[in-house]
């Protein structure tokens, strides 16, 4: 009895040691953050507020179950998908069910994508980490499929995330996809918006979500400060773009996001060719002056969208190469 229970021992000592040793998956270099979805009070509303407000140029989307959306496109591929629900009976997905249940049915984000051209690896290295991955799913018809994801049946992170990957030629806002000046216009805005640069996540434990981020493979994490929203937490790269994973640091935006809504997507930041040409736009749109500071990623300023975005959008000036965290400091 004493040599069974010694040798199960041994197992259940080598089985967690064997664990605590499996390596992070491995992320390929091209993977990058891809977009946000952005729920509105309603499609028309969110969209003005993003044309209006804030200088975007908004693209069509589709309505086929109540839940309309729309999308803004950046020249770097990313992108914002706008959503809003259009009918009292609309069909929601899973994911859009979590959500409206966790936003109570305001406006907000809580869902974002990693975009890799490694898609079946890394979701193989997840699984093999013990992630609950779900099975690929194709879109948006499944005869002419565009775009290929899989998600998680458990949120490894604060907030939900997926992994995705397009058909090259795949561009649902394009008349004819092959244009490529007709490609270029639509990614070019008012506000001179280029990139997305980063999101930020907010959680009452920001080194929770950078473990596992570190074990998904998204190391080389830097502390961060984020006075302006009374934020702290850790910067991690993400290919050419950072993942920002925060708490509360005393009074602020974060905070008070916290309190009244729980963990979400705090923020995004773009970068823009022109700061002082954005900020004259969102200061008309908002009837208000808003002060310039030093942000993770340079001179940056807020736009105030807190209230009918549910989260903060923040435009910076644009940064040649470098380290997306390279600015972050503890």
């Amino acid at each position: 009895m004493r040599l069974v229970l010694f040798v199960a021992a041994w197992f259940l000592s080598l089985s967690g040691a064997l664990a605590a040793a499996l390596p992070p998956a491995p992320v390929a270099a091209t993977t990058r953050l891809d977009h946000i979805l952005l729920w509105g009070h309603g499609i028309d509303p969110v969209t003005s507020v993003m044309a209006v407000k804030l200088g975007f140029q908004v693209r069509p989307g589709h309505d086929p179950a109540g839940v309309a959306n729309r999308y803004i496109r950046f020249s770097d591929s990313s992108f914002i998908e706008l959503l809003g629900i259009t009918r009292p009976d609309p069909k929601f997905d899973p994911g859009m069910q979590e959500d409206q249940q966790v936003l109570k049915g305001g406006p907000g984000s809580r869902s974002f994508g990693f975009r890799t051209s490694s898609l079946d690896a890394i979701h193989r290295s997840l699984e093999a980490l013990h992630y609950a991955v779900t099975p690929f799913f194709s879109g948006p018809d499944s005869a002419k499929p565009g775009w290929r994801l899989f998600a998680f049946d458990h949120a490894p992170l604060s907030s939900n995330t997926f992994f995705i990957d397009y058909k090259a030629d795949y561009a649902p806002d394009q008349y004819d996809p092959s244009n490529a000046d007709d490609y270029r216009v639509t990614r070019e805005h008012p506000n001179g918006a280029r990139k997305l640069s980063s999101i930020w996540l907010v959680s009452a434990d920001a080194d929770a979500d950078r473990r596992q981020l570190e074990k998904m493979g998204f190391g080389h994490a830097v502390p961060a400060k984020l006075p302006a929203l009374g934020a702290k937490g850790y910067c991690v790269p993400v290919g050419p773009t950072a993942l920002l994973v925060l708490q509360p640091d005393g009074v602020g935006l974060a905070g008070q996001t916290m309190a009244s809504g729980g963990p979400r997507i705090l923020g995004v930041s773009f970068a823009v060719a022109d700061l002082e040409r954005a900020q004259r736009w969102v200061e008309r749109g908002y009837e208000r002056k808003l002060e310039t500071y030093r942000g993770l990623s340079g001179e940056s300023f807020l736009a105030p969208t807190q209230d009918e975005l549910g989260l903060s959008i923040e435009f910076h000036a644009m940064q040649q190469g470098g380290s997306p965290c390279a600015t972050s400091s503890p």
